[in-house]
């Protein structure tokens, strides 16, 4: 019997062995989880039961389970590189077999498909063609590496400060080029239906106490007309109160020139060609092609204000843009993915959904730090990060092997102890069994 209970205690040391050395093995597998081996003793028992003192009989492996603890989070240089730090797992497919992985390492593949160093694609919400997150139909992350069409300017928001001390300008005719015939200047670039660049510059004169004139030129050329020479604005009158807000009733009974004004009182701009200049010389300017926006281009100056402070614009705003290139990709901490683009815009590209079960110790290693989902494991509850119980999100990072070196290196030890022990169990029921033999 000591044979016996000697051989299950060499087969645990080995079972022990095998587990700690895979566990140090894997010390740099990025998501790697720890394993150990637990076992059970073994006693002897008749067909009327094992008795009170009942004699053991060895060991067994009673299981081998997984640690999911933590592990530590290191920064890389790759965006697409993703830690979980909390609870959940990757969803990937490997057309249509679904594994969970702890494992970030991710790219995309020649379709801009989301993909993992084996080629398996990660789970996520897409986007609609507007952008919209589709929450709730969990298909493959794909990135839309296509360049970003062009948008037209509708809106431009400012607001800035006149100075309510400056004098009537010297020069009463404007003239651009004239520093004297106006008190002060700003631009803002606004884009056409193509993309096309081009510069809004006000121009601000006072008329007189708390009134002002806004002479609008685009190109510095008149914005219904670019070929009128020499340059005619386009003028809105603004009227402020004697508290140096912006008059809004005013502004709306007003009657500007190449704008008209919204019962609201912001201003539109509604007949504005975009040109560009030809090669004679002088240039003649006419149409390039492109259409402003169909609606017209608003622009909105109520929060403006005349105080006796030098003329500063504090905040201002457009919405258009030009074309832009694919220049990098951000993932936040919720899993939202964004496109950044040349021309300093930002796109959803879809949002990453983590996995979590009841019975983590229940799923089923599928190799190349992978799980599969069992029926100890229980349904996947899937999610967002940093929703329910779920982690949150790293970009630019992978989550380490949560194997501890030192306390591995202590577990070969004795593991290797335990073996030398029971084959010294062995060795030695050997020797008294050779003794009994040699009896005369």
């Amino acid at each position: 019997m000591a044979f016996n209970i000697g051989l299950s205690g060499l087969r645990a040391a080995t079972s022990d062995l095998n587990v700690t050395g895979n566990n140090i093995a894997n010390a740099g597998t990025a998501g790697f989880k720890q394993s150990r081996a637990e076992f059970a003793d073994v006693y002897a028992a008749s067909v009327l039961g094992g008795g009170a003192n009942p004699q053991g009989s060895g060991v067994l492996l009673a299981d081998v389970s997984q640690l999911f603890n933590q592990g530590n989070i290191n920064y890389t240089q790759n965006g697409l590189d993703l830690a979980i730090n909390g609870n959940g797992f990757f969803v990937t497919s490997n057309n249509g077999d679904v594994s969970y992985t702890r494992a970030g390492y991710f790219g995309t593949d020649k379709e801009g498909f989301v993909v993992n160093n084996f080629g398996y694609k990660l789970q996520g919400y897409a986007v609609d063609a507007n952008g919209n997150l589709q929450n709730g139909v969990v298909s493959d992350v794909q990135i839309q590496t296509a360049s970003q069409a062009p948008k037209a300017t509708t809106e431009v928001n400012q607001t800035f400060n006149l100075n309510s001390t400056n004098s009537i300008p010297a020069n009463a005719t404007f003239d651009p080029t004239d520093p004297t015939s106006y008190n002060s200047a700003t631009s803002t670039n606004i884009y056409d239906s193509q993309g096309n660049s081009h510069v809004m510059t006000q121009y601000f004169l006072k008329t007189g106490p708390n009134n002002w004139q806004m002479n609008v030129l685009i190109d510095g050329r008149n914005p219904d007309n670019p070929g009128l020479e020499p340059p005619t604005p386009s003028t809105v009158p603004l009227q402020f109160t004697t508290s140096g807000q912006l008059d809004v009733a005013a502004l709306v009974a007003s009657t500007p020139t190449g704008f008209t004004v919204g019962a609201d009182g912001t201003i539109d701009l509604t007949t504005w060609v975009p040109a560009a200049p030809d090669t004679a010389i002088p240039p003649v300017w006419s149409s390039n092609g492109a259409t402003a926006n169909a609606t017209g281009i608003n622009i909105d100056l109520r929060p403006s204000t005349q105080f006796s402070s030098v003329f500063a614009v504090s905040s201002v705003s457009q919405d258009g843009y030009t074309t832009g290139q694919l220049s990098g990709l951000e993932v936040d901490d919720t899993g939202v993915i964004f496109a950044r683009y040349t021309n300093g815009q930002s796109k959803v590209q879809g949002q990453v959904v983590l996995a979590n079960f009841a019975n983590q110790q229940g799923l089923t290693p599928a190799g190349k730090t992978a799980w599969t989902q069992s029926f100890e494991s229980g349904e996947p509850v899937v999610g967002t990060p940093r929703s329910g119980t779920m982690g949150a999100l790293q970009s630019g990072a992978l989550e380490d092997s949560n194997v501890e070196l030192s306390d591995q290196l202590v577990n070969l030890i004795v593991a290797q102890r335990n073996y030398q022990a029971n084959a010294k169990t062995i060795e030695t029921e050997s020797a008294i069994t050779q003794t009994i033999i040699n009896l005369r």
